[in-house]
């Protein structure tokens, strides 16, 4: 009894550190993303003003809010920054309870997750904004002074950054139901049809009500739909064999 104690207590004063680590790397991040804040959402705004007319500017309608928008938007640079970090200590600290077969695939999901949400950031922000924002500003009359207010902006900026990052998941989260069991390939590949008709429900529902932001995110994440079943494939294939294989 003594014995567990103590290692649940080593395991939380391990967690507790690690977690003190990812804080301060993050604190250490948010120093020069502070300093550089204007320029970062300016380039965060630079989407939306390119599809404004000649000499449209945003505005901000709160007392502090030309305060805290660069700040929230160097906290977001600050952690996406650090991600990489934080996803290594979360890999070390589950690490040692893993077997070797888990361990040679826990590391590669973690980096291709985190690859894939900045690929899911950068789709969005090249591609989706860019069309999105020319779409909408077809359809603003011309009595219309077009002044978008920052804090709104940031906020609809970051949940579509959430939105496309979280799709792009897609393939690392069908390999991890896969080769934990939970269902198999052909299984997924059944579910084709269901899953292409949820997958236009939830683009419709987390992007704008406009056609051109839901399918933008409906096809990338019917295509990373199938490259989650062709790697889950590829994978299990490969560890089949060393499925019982135990820790060194």
């Amino acid at each position: 009894m003594e014995e567990s104690q103590e290692t649940f207590l080593s395991h939380l004063i391990e967690l507790r550190d690690r977690l003190i680590r990812c804080l301060l790397v993050m604190g250490v991040a948010l120093i020069p993303a502070a300093w550089f804040s204007g320029e970062l959402y300016d380039l965060l705004a630079r989407p939306v003003m390119g599809a404004l007319p000649q000499g449209s500017h945003m505005i901000a309608t709160g007392v502090i809010t030309p305060f805290l928008i660069p700040l929230k938007i160097a906290a977001m640079t600050a952690f996406l920054v650090t991600l990489p970090f934080t996803l290594y200590q979360v890999w070390a600290f589950v690490a040692p309870g893993l077997y070797a077969h888990e361990k040679r695939l826990v590391l590669p999901l973690i980096v291709s997750s985190t690859v894939l949400f900045f690929t899911g950031m950068a789709f969005c922000y090249f591609l989706v904004f860019e069309r999105f924002f020319a779409f909408i500003n077809r359809f603003a009359p011309k009595s219309i002074s077009v002044a978008p207010d920052i804090e709104a902006y940031f906020n609809f900026a970051l949940g579509m950054f959430i939105a496309f990052g979280a799709a792009f998941e897609i393939p690392v989260v069908v390999v991890v139901l896969a080769i934990t069991g939970i269902v198999n390939t052909q299984q997924l590949r059944e579910w084709r049809g269901y899953v292409i008709v949820g997958i236009f429900v939830v683009a419709a529902v987390v992007t704008p009500p406009d056609v051109v932001s839901q399918i933008s995110l409906a096809v990338p994440m019917c295509l990373l739909y199938e490259a989650g079943i062709f790697f889950a494939q590829f994978i299990q294939k490969r560890s089949v064999p060393r499925l019982e294989e135990p820790t060194p």
